[in-house]
């Protein structure tokens, strides 16, 4: 059965969903903050980049699938997702301050309603937000406690293979106090084929934050075994499949690299981290994990410049912005240490990404900006690769422009000959 569904955030993880449950037939009403968005959104014209979006969108935009700044739509819908950003602080905890505002919105214009209404959070919070934020808030707020239903029901949504991974997804988690919530979750869900996995609020919560944990070690992991490889004149690549066979361990996030960025794994292991010293534990894994994270993309800049005598008014071609392919997300991606620290031996950078250099110029102004990849390396006295964007892959003749080829992956994607890895 078609449901009526409010999504509480035009972001990544709103948008996504939106299109998505509107392509499975669902009528999808976006209510965001932000007047560009909404007029973006109406005009099918995707706010961000994602692999698919921009199709699925021009499908349902103005159909099953609307946006809006007002909340008054929920009173029209039976299901309210919310879907806004909890970013991370200071002191590495959430900023729950959106998600508490949406809680209270969603709470006013449900006084006013006597149906039945299911509120599902999809925004990665802390174990414990869904029961002592969420629900008294709305509660609150709406006066009503009778007629409303919660449930947590994270997402696993990859930056570049999100609609994808939406309709193919391993497990969808359902955290629910009654079989009613569950009911209404699972029918959300009816003809996708994968396990579903009923717990608590807190489990689902918890849930989110450690399979993003353990992903993120993976990658860390990885990267250290690389670095050592690098010294002893091995090929990690060879040697983490070998390892990824295991299928205790398999070959998934085992490649090294210069490490992880994105809106997820940075902010939500600090989060953990800064939950588990607020109960007192020291988690040292977990800072581990970020410590190698946060040197891995300075190596790459150390290498270059054991091959090159010195950077200064040195120009150093940069491929790929984006913390990985297919999105234009340069949320703490890795080019953007690289950057810094390039720009701090007196470098000049002449920087392509295929989609995410209007995202940089909004945070990097002063480097130079290039149409194409052949455009950047030109006359260059070295290149650095790091995004794996497909089209990379295949530059050959591009190369024979640059003044000397000094290349270095950051990520392995070139075909071409004369290049060395950061950990290879």
């Amino acid at each position: 059965m078609a449901r009526r569904i409010s999504i509480i955030g035009g972001g990544y993880v709103g948008l996504v969903s939106a299109v998505c449950f509107a392509k499975m037939g669902n009528s999808v009403e976006i209510i965001e903050r932000d007047p560009w968005k909404v007029d973006t959104i109406n005009a099918a014209i995707p706010p961000i980049y994602e692999k698919g979006l921009e199709d699925c969108l021009k499908s349902h935009a103005g159909k099953n699938l609307t946006a809006t700044t007002s909340y008054t739509s929920i009173l029209n819908t039976d299901i309210t997702m919310i879907c806004v950003g909890t970013p991370d602080q200071e002191d590495g905890s959430a900023n729950l301050k959106y998600l508490e505002e949406a809680c209270k919105s969603i709470g006013n214009e449900l006084k006013n309603k006597r149906s039945n209404h299911l509120i599902i959070v999809k925004s990665t919070v802390p174990p414990g937000t869904t029961r002592n934020l969420v629900i008294p808030t709305v509660i609150s707020s709406s006066l009503n406690n009778e007629n409303i239903e919660f449930a947590f029901n994270p997402e696993f949504l990859r930056e570049g293979r999100a609609i994808d991974d939406f309709f193919n997804p391993d497990r969808i988690i359902i955290g629910c106090e009654n079989d009613r919530a569950e009911k209404i979750v699972l029918s959300l869900y009816h003809n996708i084929d994968a396990p579903k996995i009923r717990t608590s609020f807190c489990e689902a919560e918890m849930i989110k934050y450690a399979s993003n944990a353990f992903l993120a070690t993976k990658i860390s992991f990885s990267n250290e075994i690389g670095n050592i490889c690098k010294k002893l004149g091995i090929d990690v690549y060879k040697v983490m499949n070998g390892v990824g066979l295991d299928h205790r361990i398999s070959p998934y996030f085992l490649n090294a690299g210069i490490g992880f960025g994105g809106s997820c794994f940075p902010k939500d292991i600090k989060c953990l981290i800064n939950l588990a010293e607020t109960e007192g534990e020291d988690p040292q894994l977990l800072k581990s994990v970020m410590d190698i994270n946060s040197h891995q993309p300075l190596k790459l800049v150390e290498l270059l410049i054991q091959r090159i005598d010195t950077l200064k008014h040195k120009r150093i071609a940069l491929l790929g912005l984006a913390f990985k392919e297919n999105t234009d997300d340069i949320r703490e991606s890795r080019a953007i240490p690289v950057i810094l620290e390039l720009q701090k031996h007196g470098a000049i950078i002449a920087a392509y990404d295929p989609v995410a250099i209007p995202s940089m110029q909004k945070i990097v102004s002063n480097i130079e900006y290039c149409s194409t990849a052949a455009e950047a390396l030109k006359g260059a006295d070295a290149a650095l690769v790091l995004t794996e964007w497909p089209e990379f892959r295949y530059l050959q003749k591009e190369f024979d422009q640059m003044k000397s080829k000094i290349i270095i992956e950051g990520r392995k994607i070139l075909l071409y000959d004369d290049k060395e890895g950061i950990c290879w």
